[in-house]
């Protein structure tokens, strides 16, 4: 169930380039628990797609079930919605993808939804290189269910029941870097700072682009013993540095303390820079990345911020030759060009 907001702004808000309001990218009042991480990174959508002045009717906005899928109701209420059973936001998103290319695509997940029931499709969707941001909203167990412990609970990781996790857990950032995708990212709902910039990269990026969330669970994953809660977040980050997001035509202004910095320019113009904090590696190095993120899971700590990209990707789209314009626009003529050209491409295949 949701609750409507009221559409009154001061007339003094602030308008984007668009001239929209804040407003145009909400969404309904949010029914999860108080002090739910998944409503920041809510929040962090929303501000990032505002401050992109990205028309919100150009998203489509996915998810399947769980606590994260229920939350695109709470922002881009104007985008094209559409919520799937549980595990199958990437195959119906890439059925959206190819019916139309044109839109952007924003699907949301839960760890349990991406990394247990959907895994097999979350793996296709990361190797075919879909056209999408891919948002985990990752807090270590099953909150819709009661706190059960989910795919990427830490070993010795103890939940609100108490009993110790005895299981490996799967980091989601490494299996993606596997898989091939472009743009790898980790963050902390708690780091909004960090967040808005990740999204905005990812939005630029052409091709797949996954960022693993931190979301700690409030009801049912906050203790001292849980790896999720924000005790243990907080105090167990280590980025790989602070990113700017700098749109095309923006002035470049860099606001870091003064030390090494990478500028990375996306296919649009538009440019990453990253203040290099505790780790200087090659950001467009797999391996690097790898090593990067086992190296500090052996400190006992958490690698956050943008983990790897890959700067000239090749969508679906490129991968399979689709046409350039998108197929629900195709005209009746232009789908069925008759019986001669399906002569004429039978006999090129002899």
């Amino acid at each position: 169930m949701s609750y409507i907001k009221s559409n009154f702004r001061h007339p003094n808000a602030k308008v984007n380039d668009l001239g929209f309001t804040m407003r145009e990218y909400e969404g309904a009042l949010s029914t999860l628990c108080a002090g739910c991480g998944h409503d920041s990174i809510s929040a962090a959508i929303s501000k990032a797609y505002f401050e992109m002045n990205i028309e919100p009717h150009r998203i489509a906005k996915t998810s399947g079930i769980g606590c994260s899928s229920k939350t695109p109701a709470y922002y881009l209420n104007k985008a094209h919605g559409f919520n799937s059973v549980h595990g199958r936001m990437p195959s119906v998103t890439t059925g959206a993808n190819m019916a139309n290319r044109d839109l952007q695509y924003i699907g949301v997940s839960g760890d349990g939804d991406t990394a247990s029931i959907g895994m097999g499709q979350f793996a296709h969707v990361v190797r075919r290189n879909l056209n999408m941001i891919y948002i985990v909203m990752n807090n270590g167990c099953y909150g819709l269910t009661k706190g059960q412990d989910s795919a990427t609970a830490d070993i010795g990781s103890a939940s609100k029941k108490g009993l110790p996790n005895q299981f490996s857990s799967i980091d989601l950032c490494q299996l993606a870097l596997q898989l091939g995708a472009g743009y790898v990212a980790r963050s902390f709902s708690g780091d909004k700072n960090q967040l808005i910039p990740l999204i905005k990269g990812a939005i630029e990026h052409k091709g797949f682009a996954i960022i693993d969330v931190i979301s700690p669970c409030v009801t049912f994953n906050n203790t001292a013993a849980s790896t999720k809660g924000y005790e243990y977040v907080r105090d167990h980050l280590d980025a790989t540095g602070t990113i700017d997001f700098v749109p095309e035509r923006q002035e470049l202004k860099i606001i870091h303390p003064e030390g090494t910095a990478k500028e990375v320019q996306l296919h649009d113009g538009s440019k990453l820079v990253l203040k290099k904090n505790t780790h200087d590696y090659d950001l467009s190095s797999k391996r690097e990345a790898m090593d990067v993120i086992e190296s500090v899971r052996e400190e006992n700590k958490i690698l956050t911020g943008l983990i790897y990209l890959h700067e000239d990707p090749t969508d679906t789209h490129e991968k399979i030759n689709s046409v350039d314009k998108p197929l629900n626009s195709l005209s009746q003529e232009e789908l069925c060009p008759g019986s001669n050209k399906l002569d004429a491409l039978n006999e090129a295949m002899r």
